[in-house]
């Protein structure tokens, strides 16, 4: 057992249903099991909470009631200041309830700017980037990451390729740490289902426009078969009306945000990932999990680093609709190939056990020790 600490994890907000607050969550959870004291911290609110669990194992704190300002106006920059000022105090009180080998992470680059002005004295910063680097090249946080993260005592990315892009690009604290499996299936799919199944928020670069496309190819060749696309989100209305114009009212079901992650993906036989950029995607991890072969787009290093195309999973061009399309016939035609893959891939995934991951966690840590 190594040292108990005391680990801050700074997020933008720690309510919202989005990836990066599942992994904090399900990460406090962990460290907290290995005997650490875990605080969780957000910047503010989440504009719609989601529910995490009541009576978490670790403490959570919130710096401001109502979000910063934002704009471009002198008056509102002064007030923004203000108040990353006074968010900054509060961290830097928590900070200084630490003992000895305390660590902080700033696992967004927003939350960051709060991290760099408080007093983190004696305490390590890890900055995180949950992104692809080319997702995170391509936006205005490609600037901000290399000013706040600059001066980090280390900055995570989500695979070694993500690492070394950052490297070159003059990060030269960059180091890689994959998120670890969160979900412990009570049972598997028996992939019989005539159903494709995407869990994500429906949302542009989640790519749910261009699965709708490639479906509407490959449907009239298997008509008992349903595309059921989990979650809310600011693209509901166009996918609907897309799916309209398509003629895929009968086939595609649109049953909203789901807890039921296990339920969702026993009752489907394939896993579709069809966005546009990722990071280190937490819903092919549950899919392999659960036992599901997973077609997705090429769109980052994560894919890459999960899935080994013909092995346990269909890789197929960024945004080939029609490449895409014959992935899923492939595997909607050939329920022998859809367990064979499905099988490889519960196996492939337990390499980023919990255990494994946190282990890899303490190590790192115990690097910035010294």
């Amino acid at each position: 057992m190594a040292e108990a600490r005391d680990i801050f994890i700074v997020c933008n907000n720690l309510e919202e249903l989005g990836g990066l607050q599942r992994w904090a969550h399900d990460i406090g959870r962990l460290f907290t099991a290995r005997g650490h004291r875990v605080h969780l911290v957000g910047i503010t609110h989440a504009e719609v909470p989601h529910d995490y669990g009541q009576d978490p194992p670790y403490a959570t704190t919130v710096l401001h009631e109502r979000r910063p300002p934002a704009g471009g106006g002198l008056l509102l920059k002064l007030r923004h200041r203000a108040m990353v000022r006074r968010g900054a105090a509060r961290l830097s009180e928590l900070f200084r309830t630490a003992g000895p080998g305390g660590m902080v992470i700033a696992a967004q680059v927003w939350a960051m700017e709060w991290v760099a002005r408080s007093d983190t004295a004696g305490m390590p910063v890890i900055g995180m980037t949950h992104e692809s680097y080319a997702a995170t090249r391509g936006s205005s946080r490609h600037e901000r990451v290399k000013r706040y993260f600059a001066d980090a005592d280390l900055l995570l990315a989500l695979t070694a390729a993500d690492a070394d892009a950052w490297a070159f690009d003059t990060m030269s604290n960059a180091g890689a740490m994959p998120n670890p499996l969160h979900v412990t299936p009570g049972s598997v799919s028996p992939r019989t289902e005539p159903v494709v199944v995407r869990l994500g928020r429906l949302s542009f670069e989640k790519g749910q426009d261009m699965l709708l496309e490639s479906w509407a190819e490959v449907a009239p060749r298997h008509p008992s078969w349903r595309l059921r696309l989990y979650g809310s989100g600011p693209e509901e209305a166009d996918l609907r009306r897309r799916a309209a114009e398509l003629g895929l009212e009968g086939s595609v079901e649109f049953p909203g945000a789901t807890s039921d992650i296990e339920g969702a993906l026993t009752g489907a036989s394939i896993f579709a990932l069809s966005s546009r950029e990722e990071g280190f995607p937490m819903s092919i991890m549950e899919a392999m999990a659960y036992g599901l072969p997973t077609v997705a787009f090429d769109c980052a290093p994560g894919v890459r680093e999960l899935l080994t195309d013909g092995d346990d999973g269909l890789v197929v061009t960024p945004g080939n609709t029609i490449e895409f399309a014959a992935a899923l016939d492939r595997l909607m035609s050939a329920p022998e190939l859809r367990h064979s893959l499905g099988e490889t891939a519960r196996e492939s995934v337990r390499r980023f056990a919990p255990d494994a991951i946190i282990d890899r966690w303490e190590q790192q840590f115990a690097l910035l020790d010294r």
